[in-house]
Order: C-alpha cells, then structure tokens, then sequence
C-alpha cells in the first residue's frame, strides 16, 4: 500500500514522543501515512516553517497559536490546534551559584513546594532574576509569571527566550540564572553540572498544558481526510504512551541520534517521573510528571485558550474579554469530536470547563456515560470561569 507523505516538524524534546512514536511505532502507516519528521531547533523556526508551508503540522507551545490568533506574530494563514499532545513535563532549575547559596540556607529541593522554593530562591538572589524560557508565547511563560507574580521577586524577574536545548548552556555562560523547560533539557543541566532542579511545572498547575499538534486552517479545511488520520494516528500512540510498561521502550526510541541523540538513562528521568535534582544524584519521585493521554489529555478545551489569552492580552495592551473570545477559535474541539469519536476516544459533554477548580480526580459527563478528569488545580487556589459553554 502507498503511503501518503507528511512532513511534521518537532523540537528535541522528550514531549515530541507522540509524534516520533506515531511513526516509529506503525500508527501513522495504520492510517495510510508516513510521517517525514522534520527536527527544527526553536520555535521560531517551527511556527515559520508551518506559516510558509514548509511542514504539514507542527509539535507546538500550546501558548503559540493563540498569540497567532491574537495578531501577536508574522502574517500567517490561521492557525488550528487539533488536540493536546502532553501535560506536564517542565521543571524549574537554577544555577548551580543559586543552588548552593539555597543549600547553605537550609533549602532541601523537595521538587514539589512552589511556596518553599519561591521563599529560599528570593532569600539569596539580590537584584534582577533572569529567568530562561523556550518562547514568550509558552507554557514555561505563564508557569513562571504565576509562581511569582505578586511577590518582590515577581517584580525583578526579566524573563529571556532560549531554545530548549541551549538551557544549559545558557546557565552555565551566564547569561540566564534560572530557567523552565521541558525534559530532557533539564536534567541535561543536572547532568552536565550546571544547575541544579528546584521545582516540578506540574507542582505550580496540576496539568499544566505542554504541546499540541498544530495544523493551518489552510490544511485542516482541504485535506479534512488526512487531517483525522494524522490525529488519530497520533492519539494512538499519546496512548501507548501512557502505558507505564512502554515509557523505558519510548525512552529508548526518543534517545536515537535522529530524534534527542541523549543516553537512554537521561531520557527516561522526565518519562518515569524519577528526576534526579542535582549532580550528587540526589532522586525525587514525581509521579505523573508527564503524561499523554490519561486524564482527558488529549482534549483541547476552549476555555484553556481562554485562560491562556487572557495573560498574553493583558501583556500586549489588547482587549482581554475579546482576546479569550478569538483564542478560542483556534482549539478545535469540533474537528477532535469528528475525527477521533471512531478512534474510541471519549468526548466530554461540553467543550469548557472552570479551569483550576479540581483537586482531585473528577467524573465528568461523556458520551459513553462519565470520563474522569486529572486534577488541575493552581497552587495559588484560583479558578477561572470563561463564563461560556462551546460544544
């Protein structure tokens, strides 16, 4: 059988593995397709690449395609997410001077108490922080800004892009003195001595989105049979992906010169949620660090964007209300519902949520009856009501 080519660019990021899994793994070939995996180095680069037409889709910041939508990038075709690719993922690490000065005040890196580490990290920086993250428009972004929005060292913090790769590079020359990036460019920091991980993502928000796969509406509206391919390829192997028995499998595959080129052993830290969090080897478990499919993953609910546009617009002088409006145009919960309903994925009973509101596990209605929601709660205690119901 002829298999129909498309080109799909990622960053080297352990969350690109829906992506390399789909066509390493046979789902893309199960839908007649073969994925041409293109590795870019920033995001920049991927969001040009999809705007111009030289990629098909993209491995994308969830953030990125709602500044697209919000006029705040080049003039490109629109931009649609189509589904959740992963939640979790990001840790928060500081230089190994920042480290040690926090040591020396009786900080333990526990990895998993925004309020403690926020206090010892503002007890040793004097002046400006410098704080790195993958692009403006991120998840990394908006991690960053709610830890420490509102406190003294909310108000000197300058926030820097940096590609994710280049993180540890970046600390160790200077020229950032902390950064939030998704694994394994974190550990790689750990590992190559440079700084040391002070703070989990999933600690600050409890499913906080990472990437998503993103297509142009130029694409999603003429070739609607291979875009539901695509999808459900890829929700085939989010799946596989969260089967604990498969992620030392996965870490093996991401590992290879063509997709991370890092050892196994780096790789899997972020996939089994067991991070070391300095060079002496010192382990903290963080189950769930990352995860793919369970918990209603995959879904790309609206009122995220809203939540999402709501600080970019604040940021860029736009009307904020109007702003969480059009971002919710491009997560496109109807083509998801379309393509995916015969994939076997379960479909919530509304397209919007209140963001922030569950602690726990949380049953929802569905259309197979309930489906059970992971917790995404902020460690501050807000929750945000988009004050509309989308289908």
């Amino acid at each position: 059988m002829s298999l129909t080519p498309l080109r799909l660019g990622y960053v080297p990021l352990t969350d690109a593995a829906p992506l390399i899994v789909a066509q390493e793994l046979g789902f893309a070939a199960e839908e007649g397709l073969h994925l041409d995996l293109i590795r870019v180095q920033s995001w920049a680069q991927s969001r040009d690449l999809l705007g111009m037409g030289g990629i098909d889709a993209a491995h994308m910041l969830v953030p990125l395609p709602i500044a697209q939508t919000l006029g705040l990038g080049p003039d490109y075709p629109r931009f649609d997410l189509v589904m959740m690719l992963s939640v979790g993922g990001q840790a928060i690490a500081v230089s190994a001077a920042l480290a040690n000065a926090m040591r020396a005040q009786g900080h333990g890196f526990g990895f998993d108490d925004p309020v403690a580490a926020r206090t010892a990290l503002a007890g040793v920086a004097d002046g400006p922080l410098r704080v790195g993250v993958p692009f403006p428009f991120s998840t990394q972004a908006e991690l960053v800004r709610r830890w420490l929005d509102g406190t003294d060292l909310g108000a000197r913090v300058t926030i820097h892009t940096v590609p994710p790769p280049l993180m540890a590079d970046a600390l160790a020359a200077g020229e950032v003195d902390a950064f939030c990036v998704g694994e394994p460019w974190a550990s790689y920091a750990v590992e190559t001595g440079v700084g040391a991980l002070l703070l989990a993502g999933r600690a600050i928000w409890a499913s906080p989105p990472e990437k998503g796969l993103v297509l142009t509406r130029d694409f999603t509206e003429a070739r609607p049979d291979e875009t539901g391919r695509l999808m459900r390829a890829v929700w085939r192997a989010c799946r596989w992906l969260d089967r604990p028995d498969n992620r030392g499998t996965a870490a093996e595959i991401l590992s290879r010169p063509d997709y991370l080129n890092l050892p196994p052993e780096l790789t899997e830290r972020g996939l089994l949620g067991r991070l070391h969090v300095s060079a002496a080897g010192e382990v903290r478990q963080f189950p769930g660090f990352i995860r793919f499919h369970d918990g209603s993953v995959n879904f790309p609910w609206r009122s995220l964007a809203a939540l999402l546009a709501r600080r970019i617009a604040g940021q860029h002088g736009l009307d904020v209300a109007r702003a969480m409006e059009q971002a919710t145009e491009c997560f496109r919960t109807d083509l998801y519902r379309q393509h995916l309903r015969s994939a076997g994925a379960d479909l919530p009973g509304a397209s919007a949520r209140i963001e922030g509101a569950m602690a726990h596990p949380t049953a929802v209605a569905s259309e197979k009856g309930q489906m059970i929601l992971a917790p995404d709660a902020f460690f501050d205690g807000e929750t945000f009501d988009p004050a509309f119901t989308l289908r």
